[in-house]
């Protein structure tokens, strides 16, 4: 059985919370490019959380079957992008999230949902 975007979407939010990423965001992008339909952006307060974070969530995502494209940025862990398709995930450390500051970069005015469990 094959599910959809959305619920893709809640399941990958949902391991982000487990691990206690804070502050996430999904950024329906899909009229603004064609990279992706949805990108999550969310935030570690360390490095080894960061990657905890992304391993959660491939753990979980893996046996589900739905499988990482590509990974960027694991080696570092201040920045861990993730490919699942129509869907980009961004694991931040908190520094560099407010560097790059991507909600406010891919921000059309209604385009942004703060997820909460």
């Amino acid at each position: 059985m094959e599910i959809s975007a959305k619920q893709t979407v809640d399941r990958i939010c949902k391991a982000l919370s487990e691990k206690q990423a804070i502050d996430i965001k999904i950024i329906s992008v899909a009229t603004l490019t064609d990279i992706a339909d949805y990108f999550i952006i969310a935030s570690g307060k360390s490095v080894p959380q960061v990657k905890a974070i992304f391993d959660n969530l491939e753990e979980k995502l893996e046996a589900e079957e739905i499988f990482c494209r590509r990974k960027e940025g694991y080696a570092d862990g201040k920045w861990i992008a993730a490919d699942y398709g129509n869907i980009i995930v961004h694991i931040f450390n908190q520094s560099t999230r407010e560097f790059y500051q991507l909600d406010k970069l891919w921000n059309s005015g209604n385009n942004i949902t703060t997820y909460t469990d």
